[in-house]
């Protein structure tokens, strides 16, 4: 863990039926992922806990990062090297990654999946972080190409984009360079991998706090709060129906992370609202995954 200091007094006020609110706040996160990295999509559960508990005092800014011609060269060379990471990386974090889509449908350029994700953000930061969700459980759970732009178009659909609007600005100017003003953020920030985290406050004149890697929720709870310079209380979580209503398609792990329980109990509430036809199981290779029905 790498550390600039940077803190600030200033604190906004929060409710528990505001949690998903996106206000003014007094912390900026930065969050530098690479939408085919397996710790950034097991990165998921921490910040949907962190944005429960504490998302009154901070808004989340994701950066597209990564070596793209690095990862693009692993892909032609290396394929049984990246099923293994991907495989490991599941085995340690509990979220699916299915390391089988280097071998039967490789991502054919992470170039094209990156530019598609900041394509979306033209829509609205809310509709770029839906698409990169989306793109993220074709990929780790469906071994999709999501290069492909048929695939990509698929997602914008299923995101809830204008479809029209995302085919025409995919091969934007708007959109490269938009791609190229995080690539250049990644370079001044520093980060040289995914993923990380910096965080800071609305004093311009202050550094920021960065976390490179993956941690365990306690850390970056800290890391908040010392941003903070306050000891706040987590926000009283929603019930687990309002929580998969707002998210819709979720990891067992995340809801267990979210709720502090096991996995095990996390799939018994979970069967518990099978049965009331409130969600269906969806099968993955790793663990399981929920979709909330309509």
């Amino acid at each position: 863990m790498s550390w600039k200091s940077l803190s600030s007094e200033k604190e906004t006020q929060g409710t528990a039926s505001g949690f998903f609110n996106l206000l003014k706040r007094p912390v900026e996160i930065y969050v530098f992922i690479d939408p085919l990295c397996p710790e950034c999509w097991s990165l998921e559960p921490f910040l949907k806990k962190l944005t429960i508990e504490y998302g009154r005092f901070f808004t989340i800014r994701p950066i597209i990062s990564g070596k793209l011609s690095a990862l693009q060269q692993n892909q032609i060379n290396k394929p049984e090297k990246l099923k293994k990471v991907w495989d490991k990386t599941t085995s340690q974090t509990g979220m699916c990654c299915d390391g089988d889509v280097w071998l039967e449908n490789p991502v054919s350029s992470p170039l094209a999946t990156s530019l598609a994700v900041k394509t979306a953000e033209l829509q609205g930061k809310k509709a770029g972080m839906r698409f990169l969700r989306k793109v993220q459980e074709y990929v780790f759970l469906e071994k999709q190409n999501i290069s492909d732009e048929n695939v990509l178009i698929e997602c914008a659909n299923k995101s809830r984009l204008d479809v029209d609007e995302f085919k025409r600005d995919l091969h934007s100017d708007a959109a490269r360079k938009a791609l190229q003003n995080d690539l250049k953020l990644t370079h001044e920030m520093e980060v040289e991998s995914t993923p990380t985290i910096v965080l800071f406050n609305e004093s311009e004149e202050d550094a920021g706090l960065k976390i490179t890697g993956l941690y365990s929720y306690d850390v970056y709870v800290k890391v908040l709060k010392e941003m903070l310079q306050k000891e706040p209380s987590p926000a009283i979580k929603p019930d687990l129906e309002t929580f998969l209503q707002h998210y819709r398609f979720v990891a067992n792990k995340e809801i267990a992370v979210v709720y502090d329980w096991s996995e095990q109990q996390a799939k018994k509430e979970m069967k518990k609202l099978v049965l009331r036809q409130k969600v269906r199981e969806v099968p993955v290779k790793h663990g399981a995954f929920w979709e909330y029905i309509e």
